[in-house]
C-alpha cells in the first residue's frame, strides 16, 4: 500500500488538526507515515495544505500526485485536482463549491453535519470521519483520541465523536480501501512526530537544562515542545529578542547548564556577535538554525538551504565553528546530542542546521535508544585542577580545564570578551595573542576527527553520483532507488556533519562516477562551493531549487534524465 493524501483549505479551517490526527491514526494502524505542511504567512485565509503519504514502510519523500484529496474550500480543488490519480477520490462540501461532474467526487455536507453535531467549527472532524470511511478504516481509535484531546472541555469530546460518525456515515461512493498491517490491529508501536519535536526531545534527553529563544518560524516548534513537557528539568525562557537569547544561554552555560537556542536567518543574524563571544570565552553553546528563504523576511513559511555559508562564517574573528545538520528524523535525534557533546568537549559554539522542510515534516520512526546519548559535560575534576586556576591554560590539544564558578575554593573563574591570558585577565601583548589564537584554532583538527563520513547508498563504482546534505536526504534516497530500478547504476552520498568537511569518501566516489550531481535548496550551490574551496573538486552538475518548496524524487530524476539541463 502506498497512498498520498492532501488536505487543503484556508488558514483557520483546522486542516492541520485534521491532517495531524489522520497521520497519527495511520501510524496507530501500523502504516509508515510521512506528513508535511505547506502554509502561507497569515493567521486566516489564503491557501494552506497538508500532505500525507502512508505505506507499509515509512516513505522518505513525497511525489506530485494525490490519491485522496480533502477539499475544505474550492481553492483546494482548483489547485490540486490535476494531481488526483485516475482512481483517486476527492471529498467536498456542496455548500462550499459545486465541482463539475466527476465520478471521483464524494459529496459530504461538512458544515451542515458539523452544525447538527454542535457547531460548524467541527467541520474538520466531519471530514476526518469521511476520510476514514473512504479508506475503510475503523473510527474507534479516532473516538478515543477525540475524548483525550477534549477531556478538559465537558461534552466537547462527545460532540466531536458525533461529528466524526456523521462524516463516516455520509460517505456513499468511491472508496480507497487499504489493508491494515497486522501490527495495526493491536495498535502500532512506532512514534509519529515532527522534526522540531525530534530536536526538542533530543535536547531534553541530552541534558539540556536551559532553552532560551525568541519565536521565529520555522524554529518555534522546538520551544513549544520543550515548554509543553512536564517535569523535564528544562527551563524555557522566551527572550525579548535574539540578542538576549544568545547571551542568556551563554550565561547559563558559563554556570554549568547545558544550553541551547533556536532561530531562523534573521534571528541568527542578530546572534552573530554573541556567537563570536562564545568563541572568545570558549563557552559551550548549541544554536539550531532552522533555515527559510531570505533575504530579509523572505518566504517565512517555506524551506531553503541558503544559510550554509553564513553558518560556516558567523561571528567576527576566527574560532572553531562545528556545523552539523538534520538529515532525517531517525538520525537527527542522535546528531543533536552529538552537537551538545562537541560543544562541551571542545568548549565552543556548535551550529546545528535544520530547515522548514525538516522542522514541519512528521514521520513514523522506531522508538529511540536513549542509552546511546551522551550527557558528559567534560568538566575538570576540582581535586585535580592545578592552582592558581587557569581557565584558559595552554595545552597541547587546545582544550583547557573547565571548572564552574564556585567549584574551586577562593578561585575565580574568569570569562572575558577581550583577548586574555591563561587566567582570563585582559592582555595587549602580541605573544599572548598569538598563543591564544593558536590554542583556540588548534582544536579544529581534533574536531575534524569527530566528524562522521557521509552516509552512502549504492554500488562501489556508480555511473551516476548524487550528493546532498541536510533535509534533501529523503528525496535523494528515493530518487536513487528509482534510478536503480530503471537500470541506472546510481549512488547517493549524503552529508550530515558539514564542517569541518570530511572528503575521503567523496573523493573516491567522484573519481569512480561517470557523472556527478550536487543537489541543494539554494541559488548558488553553497555546498558545492564549499567542496570546491576545500578540495578543488567540481561537480559535473548542480541541481538547485530555490522556490521555497522541497525537492521531490521526480525533480532529481528529471535532472539526471535530462543530463542536468
Amino acid at each position: 500500500m502506498d497512498i498520498h493524501v492532501i488536505v487543503g483549505g484556508a488558514a483557520g479551517q483546522g486542516m492541520d488538526t485534521l491532517a495531524g490526527t489522520l497521520g497519527k491514526l495511520l501510524a496507530h494502524f501500523g502504516f509508515g507515515v510521512l506528513s508535511a505542511r505547506d502554509y502561507m504567512s497569515r493567521i486566516r485565509g489564503g491557501h494552506n495544505f497538508s500532505i500525507l503519504r502512508a505505506a507499509d514502510t515509512t516513505p522518505w519523500a513525497f511525489e506530485n500526485r494525490c490519491d485522496l484529496l480533502v477539499c475544505l474550500d474550492e481553492t483546494t480543488y482548483l489547485e490540486h485536482i490535476p494531481k488526483l490519480t485516475e482512481d483517486g477520490v476527492f471529498i467536498f462540501d456542496p455548500e462550499s463549491f459545486a465541482p463539475p461532474g466527476d465520478r471521483r467526487g464524494v459529496e459530504v455536507p461538512m458544515k451542515d453535519l458539523a452544525t447538527e453535531a454542535g457547531g460548524r467549527i467541527m467541520a474538520n472532524t466531519v471530514a476526518l470521519g469521511a476520510c476514514l470511511a473512504v479508506l475503510d478504516l475503523p473510527t474507534t481509535r479516532a473516538e478515543e483520541m477525540l475524548l483525550e484531546a477534549f477531556a478538559h472541555k465537558e461534552g466537547v469530546g462527545e460532540q466531536n465523536i458525533g461529528a466524526l460518525r456523521a462524516g463516516y456515515d455520509a460517505v456513499d461512493g468511491p472508496a480507497l480501501p487499504v489493508n491494515m498491517p497486522e501490527e495495526g490491529r493491536a495498535g502500532g508501536s512506532r512514534i509519529f512526530l515532527e522534526g522540531n519535536e525530534v530536536l526538542g526531545m533530543s535536547a531534553a534527553a541530552s541534558g539540556c537544562r536551559f532553552f532560551c529563544a525568541y519565536p521565529m518560524t520555522p524554529a518555534t516548534g522546538i520551544m513549544t515542545y520543550l515548554a509543553g513537557i512536564e517535569d523535564s528539568g528544562v527551563v524555557v525562557e522566551q527572550a525579548e529578542d535574539e540578542i538576549a537569547a544568545i547571551n542568556a544561554i551563554l550565561g547559563a552555560s558559563y554556570t554549568g547548564a547545558r544550553s541551547m537556542t533556536a532561530t531562523s536567518g534573521g534571528g541568527f543574524s542578530l546572534m552573530a556577535e554573541g556567537i563570536s563571544l562564545a568563541g572568545m570565552t570558549e563557552t559551550p553553546a548549541v544554536i539550531v538554525l532552522a533555515q527559510r528563504p531570505g533575504p530579509a523576511t523572505g518566504f517565512p513559511t517555506r524551506t531553503d538551504q541558503g544559510d550554509l555559508s553564513f553558518a560556516l562564517n558567523v561571528g567576527h574573528g576566527e574560532f572553531p565553528r562545528p556545523v552539523l545538520s538534520a538529515t532525517h528524523h531517525e538520525d537527527a535525534f542522535y546528531r543533536l546530542n552529538k552537537a551538545f557533546d562537541l560543544a562541551d568537549r571542545f568548549q565552543t559554539p556548535v551550529i546545528f542546521l535544520s530547515d522548514q522542510n525538516f522542522a514541519d515534516t512528521a514521520r513514523t520512526v522506531d522508538e529511540y535508544d536513549f542509552s546511546r546519548l551522551s550527557c558528559d559535560q567534560h568538566l575538570a575534576d576540582p581535586a585535580e585542577v592545578e592552582l592558581p586556576y587557569r581557565r584558559y591554560a595552554l595545552t597541547p590539544d587546545g582544550i583547557s580545564p573547565r571548572a564552574l564558578p564556585g567549584q574551586l575554593d577562593s578561585q575565580v573563574v574568569l570569562a572575558d570578551s577581550d583577548e586574555h591570558d591563561e587566567r582570563g585577565f585582559i592582555v595587549e601583548d602580541a605573544a599572548t595573542r598569538e598563543a591564544m589564537m593558536r590554542k583556540r584554532m588548534g582544536k579544529t583538527s581534533a574536531i575534524a576527527e569527530e566528524m562522521d563520513e557521509p552516509l552512502y547508498h549504492g554500488p562501489e563504482e556508480p555511473e551516476v553520483l548524487l550528493v546532498g546534505w541536510g533535509s534533501t536526504y529523503g528525496a535523494l534516497r528515493e530518487a536513487r532507488a528509482v534510478l536503480e530500478e530503471s537500470g541506472t547504476n546510481a549512488g547517493h552520498l549524503h552529508f550530515a556533519d558539514i564542517w569541518p568537511l570530511r572528503t575521503d569518501q567523496l573523493g573516491e566516489l567522484l573519481a569512480a562516477a561517470e557523472v556527478s550531481y550536487c543537489v541543494e535548496a539554494n541559488y548558488t550551490g553553497q555546498f558545492a562551493d564549499l567542496v570546491r574551496r576545500e578540495t578543488g573538486w567540481e561537480f559535473d552538475h548542480r541541481v538547485l531549487r530555490f522556490d521555497g518548496r522541497p525537492f521531490t524524487p521526480s525533480d532529481i530524476i528529471g535532472e539526471v534524465s535530462g543530463d542536468g539541463k
